[in-house]
């Protein structure tokens, strides 16, 4: 989880009065505007709901900087998103390629959907199969997607193998005039773990186009940072401490952002026990099973926030040293990698170019 950390100029936000703009006069109206700090900007502060969860973003703009516009393209963009993405929604492009029963069909997809794929073929590619965009019905499977099952039950061994037939990313193949087909009748698609992460690419891009140059975009936890804040500062982005127990304002670490894109993954907030045993969400597409590799908790920064959002997901997979060497190995990524030693201890383990700011 991440914590946004923020400073502001506190005391200087309130704009002048309306009878201090007509004393100014035209010329030091426009004088005014142009000012540099927190006396001629103010931050703008969006949120909304999206893809089942929330958003939050941060603006760095002038005093007469109308938001609402700005919010209902937002809004927008990310409902287009949504509807192509979502497989709760039953008429999403997702959801009417999951029920195709056919193999060879040529399956027609919009811009995002082929987007989110290519950044899809990549991550599966370089992880080496660690992340697999079809692992939605073991995710459902072990209670951890749309359909809900008893807390605290194991799958049988046969149903875990039998949901594993119809896993392999290798099944589906993107074609570059943008449309799916699938080699695998069973398989089908979960791309939650890199859409979001897209999404927050988006509206930077869509908040880039509007003339703003500093702002912080945050969609469920994932971020994408531009700029610096109203104090002419990078942006801050506090790690939860990967405990079950740990308030959502508990910080283990904290970290400074300026044109990145930043995404978290950890077991400690959506597992369930099972005789001493715990098993979290992310599942191992090779074995069906969730991991157990003492890996609590991944932290990614690279320059967008899908790819940031997938590799996170797939360093829980691979685990510690694996995902050094494999993120060492990537242009313009690093990460922070924290496992739980035999002792309860927390380990941090660090890309070479990863940096803390305490």
């Amino acid at each position: 989880m991440l914590l946004l950390i923020t400073n502001q100029c506190h005391g200087l936000f309130k704009p002048p009065t309306a009878r201090r703009f007509l004393c100014l006069g035209s010329a030091g109206l426009a004088s005014l505007l142009i000012l540099s700090g927190c006396f001629g900007q103010r931050e703008i502060k969006l949120a909304g709901k999206t893809m089942g969860t929330t958003y939050h973003i941060t603006l760095v703009g002038g005093y007469l900087t109308a938001a609402a516009p700005l919010q209902s393209a937002i809004d927008d963009r990310l409902a287009a998103i949504n509807a192509s993405m979502s497989t709760y929604r039953p008429d999403s492009e997702i959801s009417r390629f999951n029920q195709m029963t056919t193999v060879d069909t040529p399956f027609p997809i919009g811009k995002d959907f082929q987007a989110v794929m290519q950044v899809s073929q990549k991550l599966f590619r370089i992880t080496q199969g660690a992340w697999d965009g079809t692992l939605d019905p073991l995710i459902d499977l072990w209670g951890f997607g749309r359909t809900k099952r008893p807390e605290k039950q194991v799958p049988s061994e046969d149903a875990i193998r039998t949901r594993l037939d119809a896993v392999g990313f290798q099944h589906i193949v993107l074609h570059p005039d943008g449309h799916l087909r699938k080699k695998r009748a069973t398989v089908s698609l979960d791309l939650a773990s890199v859409a979001k992460g897209y999404a927050v690419d988006v509206v930077a891009a869509l908040i880039h186009q509007k003339g703003f140059d500093n702002y912080l975009v945050e969609i469920g936890g994932e971020v994408y940072a531009a700029g610096v804040r109203i104090d002419k500062q990078p942006w801050r982005i506090g790690i939860n401490k990967p405990e079950a127990g740990a308030s959502a304002d508990q910080v283990y670490h904290v970290a400074t952002l300026q044109d990145r894109a930043f995404a978290t993954s950890g077991d400690y907030r959506n597992f369930f026990e099972n005789e001493g045993r715990r098993y979290a969400h992310i599942i191992d597409p090779r074995t069906g099973y969730p991991v157990s590799n003492d890996v609590v908790s991944v932290s990614v920064t690279a320059d967008t926030c899908a790819l940031a959002d997938g590799l996170a997901t797939a360093l829980m997979v691979i685990g510690a040293a694996r995902g050094i060497d494999l993120v060492n190995r990537l242009e313009n990524v690093e990460c922070l990698i924290i496992t739980r030693d035999d002792g309860n201890r927390l380990q941090d383990h660090v890309s070479q170019g990863f940096r803390t700011a305490n």
